[in-house]
Parts: structure tokens; C-alpha cells; sequence
């Protein structure tokens, strides 16, 4: 089954929602019991929620953080149908089906430690997760930088950064609280007006900050990202504008999320040419220029 990794890393479990918290704009962090899928879940993962036992359709969810010694994960999700409308009001304690982690995950390379995190609205998860684990990884100087953009109020309760940040632009001093306090920088940005956040798009916030790199930063650099594709592929044009690599994370609408209906296939270029790709299990990371290619 060479051809099928997958097969074997995925569990079905039921897990126990231990916590909830709600955020403006109808946004839910919920924590779940769930041991086999937080000692497999990778940055970039994503779990198939059920939401509701009168609804036969999951919900894919990307993991924000994973803890495989205490058996939790935390899921950032924002209300957006009736799925999710019925998650956010199952109660603390009550079971959640969970199938997961399903996917491939972020791949950072220590000959690029200086890591760019792009995360945009729900695409921030992944980049909580990759952040948590290059700082506890030993295997190159790891140097993260988280930037996150939203047009509604973040999933967090936003402050002024304690972390200077050379290269990015004064007036953009505010950041996730939990990144700061693990003494990861970050910064936000938005065109809705928000104290402390760079205004302008999240992509441009990224254009400004590699502008002000000399070659020799640039070539430790890779960017990582996630989410609407708007800004995926914006990203890719500013990885290409700079020279340096970026994986990016698909989001995509997914039936079955295991890779047997094909709902979720996207072309990709590969060294034989045009192909269809599975974002729930050949992704959701690809490298950015396969499926954003110049022409895109």
C-alpha cells in the first residue's frame, strides 16, 4: 500500500469536548479529548468532525494546537452553517466522532530556519500549531515569524507585542498573546481598522518584511501558509517575487476526506505535468508554485 500512506494514520475516536471558548464574529475554540489523533496530528493536519448526530456530513477542521502527552487537541472553527451552528452548541462533555489527523503537513527544512508564518482568517491554526513546534524543535536556530491577517476581530484577545521585529513597518505593534508569551513574534494585519494591526492585506505585511531582508537572510527563509485562496495565491506571488520557497495549505470543500470520493481534487504540477490532487490526503500542503504556478 506504498502508494496509500495514509491508510493506517487515520483514527476514528470518540472524543470528549473538554472546553469551549467563543470569540466576536462567531468564532469557537474547542478542546477535545481525542489521545490517538494528538499523538499523530502534525502542523497542517485536520481532523473530520461530527457535528451533530442528526447530521450525516463531517466538518474538516484544521488542528491548532496538539498535545500527545495530555491526549487533547484545540480546533479553531467560525460559525458559517448550520454544521457548525450545531457544533458550537453541543455542550461541555458531550462526544464528538473524530476522524484524524488526516493529511500532509508543513515539511520546514533547518537549512531555512528563518520561518514565515502567513495565516489568514481560519487559515491561523496551522500557523499556531507549526509555531508551537519549530520552538520546541533543537534541530537548527529556529527563528518563526507569525504574521495573521483577519477583516473580523481575531479568534484572540489582541495586545501590543513585547518582541521588536525588525522590518516590520512601527505603526504594526499588535499581536497573538499566546505566540508572545512563548516568545514567538507576531503581528496582525487588517483593513478594518483594528488598534495596533498593520492596514493593508496580510500578504502585504509579508512583502514589507522581506523587502527589508539582505540576501543572506532571504536565503534561510521559507514561507509557510494557510488560508482563502485569494491570499494563497497572492503569497505565492510574493515567495516568487523574493526568491524563496512557500508551502501553502489548501482549503477546500470535502465529502468523504479520506481520499475515496475525489471531491476535493485540485490540478497540481508535477515533474510529469498536469495532475489531479486530493488536497484532504495527497495535501492539504503543496508547494506553492505547484498550485500556483506563475501563469496562475
Amino acid at each position: 500500500m506504498s502508494d496509500r500512506p495514509h491508510r493506517g494514520t487515520i483514527f476514528v475516536e470518540d472524543a470528549v469536548l473538554l472546553a469551549r471558548q467563543e470569540y466576536p464574529g462567531r468564532q469557537f475554540v474547542i478542546r477535545l479529548g481525542a489521545p490517538k489523533c494528538a499523538a499523530a496530528a502534525t502542523p497542517g493536519s485536520f481532523v473530520h468532525l461530527s457535528c451533530d448526530p442528526l447530521l450525516p456530513m463531517r466538518r474538516p477542521l484544521s488542528i491548532m494546537r496538539a498535545d500527545p502527552a495530555a491526549g487533547w487537541i484545540d480546533v479553531l472553527y467560525k460559525v458559517v452553517g448550520p454544521g457548525l451552528d450545531a457544533l458550537s452548541k453541543q455542550p461541555v462533555g458531550a462526544t464528538i466522532s473524530t476522524l484524524g489527523p488526516i493529511g500532509k503537513g508543513f515539511q520546514p527544512s533547518p537549512s531555512r530556519p528563518r520561518a514565515l508564518l502567513v495565516g489568514g482568517g481560519v487559515g491561523i491554526p496551522p500557523m499556531v500549531f507549526l509555531a508551537e513546534i519549530l520552538k520546541a524543535r533543537a534541530d537548527a536556530r529556529w527563528q518563526p515569524l507569525v504574521l495573521m491577517g483577519s477583516e473580523i476581530p481575531f479568534p484572540f484577545r489582541a495586545r501590543p507585542s513585547t518582541i521588536v521585529v525588525p522590518g516590520i513597518p512601527a505603526e504594526a505593534i499588535a499581536c497573538m498573546p499566546l505566540l508572545d508569551d512563548w516568545g514567538v513574534p507576531s503581528r496582525l494585519a487588517s483593513l478594518a481598522g483594528f488598534p495596533g494591526c498593520f492596514e493593508g492585506y496580510v500578504t502585504d505585511l509579508a512583502a514589507a518584511w522581506l523587502g527589508s531582508q539582505d540576501a543572506a537572510a532571504l536565503a534561510e527563509v521559507e514561507i509557510f501558509a494557510c488560508g482563502p485562496t485569494p491570499m494563497l495565491k497572492a503569497t505565492a506571488r510574493v515567495a516568487r517575487r523574493f526568491g524563496v520557497p512557500a508551502q501553502v495549505s489548501l482549503e477546500e470543500f470535502m465529502a468523504c476526506a479520506v481520499g475515496g470520493c475525489a471531491g476535493c481534487a485540485v490540478p497540481v504540477v508535477t515533474d510529469t505535468g498536469l495532475a489531479m490532487k486530493r488536497v484532504c490526503v495527497d495535501g492539504p500542503v503543496f508547494d506553492a508554485n505547484a498550485v500556483f504556478p506563475p501563469a496562475a
